[in-house]
């Protein structure tokens, strides 16, 4: 198992997470607490997202998914938001 040491967030991430309410920010820290504990507990992306990984986790009693990529030693977080055009917008930020 890999021993993870860095987190690094896009510009886009940070963006996203300053307009989130303060419970929602709670929700979304201890989501990526869940994967900095155990690498593997999102799902592995084929086809255009290969390597990137989703995890799904609730906030409000809405339903958000979370992607990030672990590279050696450091995950890198890209994006996070509701099922609706996430991944649409997921795939153009990456080729940006």
């Amino acid at each position: 198992m890999i021993k993870l040491t860095e987190i690094i967030q896009s510009p886009i991430f940070v963006k996203q997470k300053k307009k989130l309410h303060k419970q929602q920010i709670k929700d979304l820290d201890k989501a990526v607490n869940v994967i900095f504990q155990n690498p593997s507990a999102g799902e592995q992306k084929i086809g255009d997202l290969q390597g990137i990984q989703v995890y799904k986790f609730k906030s409000r009693k809405q339903q958000f998914l979370l992607a990030y990529e672990i590279i050696e030693s450091t995950i890198y977080l890209y994006a996070f938001g509701s099922h609706e055009n996430f991944y649409r917008n997921l795939k153009k930020y990456l080729k940006d």
